[in-house]
Order: C-alpha cells, then structure tokens, then sequence
C-alpha cells in the first residue's frame, strides 16, 4: 500500500522551507514595508516592483473551476520542467533510487534524472507503442520510486492504453507519474478524475500546448493535498513572476477560444494525415493523439535537410529507438500546412 513517508527523501521530510514576506500575512493591506522592494514603483508600472504571489492563489482558484479539483490538489511550475525536477529532489536519494521510464518518450525525465544523480531504468514501449507490463514489473525492485508515463505520448503521439496505467497504480507503491502535456487534443480522459482513487498518482499538464502560452512558461502538477505540500516546501518562493500570472489569468478567460483552436487543430492533422499518405516515400503515419504527426518515409535525413532549406523546421527522430526512418511534424495553421505539402510535394522526383 502507498505511502508517502517511505519514499519522501529524510532531508525533505525535515525540510524547513523558506518563508517569503507575503507568506506571513494573510487577508487585504494597502501599504507594503516588509519585503524589501522598490516603494516608488517600476519602468514598467503594472504593479511588477511588487513580489508576486508566492501560491499563485487567483489562479488556482480559475483552474479549479477549469479543471473540476480543489487549489489545494494543484501546483504550479515554471514548465513542467519544474514539476519533474522537484519529484527528483523530493522523492529520489542520488545515486540510490531509481526511476522507470518508457522510451520513446520526453526527453526531461532523463535529463532531469542525471542532473540530480538518479538511475534510469528504460523499458522501451513494444511495437504498437503500448507499455510492455511484464518488462515494467521485472524492472521494480525496493528502490524504484517514480514510473513516468506520457500519454498521448511524446514523439510518438498515441495514447496510453488506460487500463495499463491503472494497473500500475494500483500494484506500484512508488509514484505513477501520467504526463499529459498533449491531452488537450486526445479522445482520452485526462486522469485527473482519478486523485481521489489513487494517492501515489501526480498528473502534468501544461499551459504551453493547446493554450498556446509556451513563452510563459507555467506547467501544472495535480496531485494529493499531501503531494502537493511537499511541491511547495521545495520550490523556490517566487517560482512564478507577475507578468506570468497576469497573462496567465487573462488568458483563462478564452476557454471557448482555446477549444476552437483545439477543434481546428484535429481537423489539420485529419486532413494532413491524409494528405501525407499520398506521397510515395512516406511509408507510415502513425495514429496520433497530440499536435503533431509521427511520420515514418524515406530518406527522412535527406527531407529534413530539405525542409530546412526552405525554412521549414520540423523534428528528425529518426536515430531515436523505435521511430527509426522518422520525421515528427507538428500540425500547423492551413496555410503553414500547404506550405509544408507544397514543399514536400517537389521532393517526390528527389528520392
């Protein structure tokens, strides 16, 4: 049975965080000295001499409604990155535990993984880019704390089968990480309905796909009240800057605007996925889930090169374990996606 206290590293559990001056008051005030900043103001105005909120409360408070889970289940990171990194810092004794990951898939965990000294244990997904189970359970020993999963899964685009997911959250008793950057466009539910089933399970989401707010940097975790704590008791006090959580609560406001972009987003790749199909040298589509395409053709050294000539850039996976032969193009507006096909159209005669 899952319990946090047998993973959570001892100098986490006697951690003292840092306490910020907006942290030691509570409830309306009109004149700030506590904080050390600059009383006359800012180049900028907008309040931006002032230290942000360190709880991003306003926002989480919007969230709440957006997503259907209270503020105290919600963290906010700079990036998803962020989250990733403090699960390592929090859960993960270097050169210790372990971690499982499911390659092909995002790179961060990895990175993450070596920057603070933490095994990766690769279980590489099977053929139709579905968790290999018996693989993952042989991988498990008393040290392994975090399974990170993507899914839709990056590069690959295909959905998790959910039942698998379920499986290792019922039977792991370290941290099911489900990293749902891409859900947005997916016909699976998000495992966020989920919390309040499973304690070991921390969901990622990100504000930089679909709501199109990549420059700002803010990632969301979702997770226990219990999780969520120790999210806080690690990251830095200010992880957050005003201009992002502004921008971030405007941008909240245009739900509809966001789900048309969404909606508009599968109808491209519908109809770039068939597009693409009619080109003698693309050889697989694989089915996606996300805002991009997985596309397997030949010679994708030499197309990708060729794209580039032309100002166009998109992914070459092509040496990556899996997605051998492979280019990932992300689904661009009608008109970035004629350019693409028009591009890719006077290559027929090169390959």
């Amino acid at each position: 049975m899952f319990d946090i206290q047998n993973i959570l590293r001892e100098n986490i559990k006697n951690l003292i965080p840092y306490s910020s001056a907006r942290d030691e008051f509570s409830g309306k005030a009109s004149v700030f000295l506590d904080a050390n900043e600059n009383s006359f103001g800012s180049p900028l105005g907008e309040n931006f001499n002032r230290y942000p909120d360190p709880q991003q409360s306003k926002i989480k408070q919007r969230l709440s409604l957006i997503k259907g889970v209270p503020p105290r289940n919600i963290f906010l990171g700079n990036g998803s990155d962020e989250a990733i990194d403090i699960l390592f810092r929090a859960f993960c004794r270097p050169g210790i535990d372990n971690v499982i990951t499911v390659p092909p898939t995002y790179g961060m965990y990895q990175v993450s993984a070596n920057i603070n000294d933490v095994e990766v244990r690769q279980v590489n997904l099977n053929p139709a880019f579905q968790l290999n189970m018996e693989a993952i359970a042989e991988a498990i020993d008393d040290n392994t704390r975090i399974i990170f999963i993507c899914s839709p899964n990056n590069p690959t685009g295909n959905s998790i089968d959910r039942d698998d997911i379920q499986t290792l959250l019922t039977n792991f008793n370290g941290l099911v990480v489900v990293d749902e950057a891409y859900i947005n466009y997916s016909r699976q539910k998000t495992f966020i309905q989920e919390l309040t089933e499973y304690s070991n399970l921390v969901v990622l989401q990100t504000l930089s796909k679909a709501w199109g707010l990549a420059g700002l940097r803010v990632g969301m975790a979702f997770a226990s009240e219990e999780i969520i704590e120790v999210f806080n008791k690690v990251k830095p006090p200010y992880n957050i800057n005003e201009a992002s959580q502004q921008l971030v609560l405007k941008a909240l406001e245009n739900i509809e605007q966001v789900n048309n972009w969404i909606r508009q987003t599968v109808k491209e790749r519908e109809g770039l996925t068939a597009e693409l199909g009619l080109l003698d040298y693309v050889q697989k589509i694989y089915p996606s889930d996300a805002n991009f395409l997985l596309v397997k053709m030949t010679n994708p050294v030499f197309v990708y090169q060729e794209l580039v000539n032309k100002e166009i850039i998109v992914r070459d996976r092509s040496k990556v374990e899996l997605c051998e032969g492979c280019l990932r193009i992300t689904v661009g507006t009608p008109e970035e996606n004629e350019i693409l096909m028009n591009a890719l159209h006077s290559l027929i005669s090169k390959i």
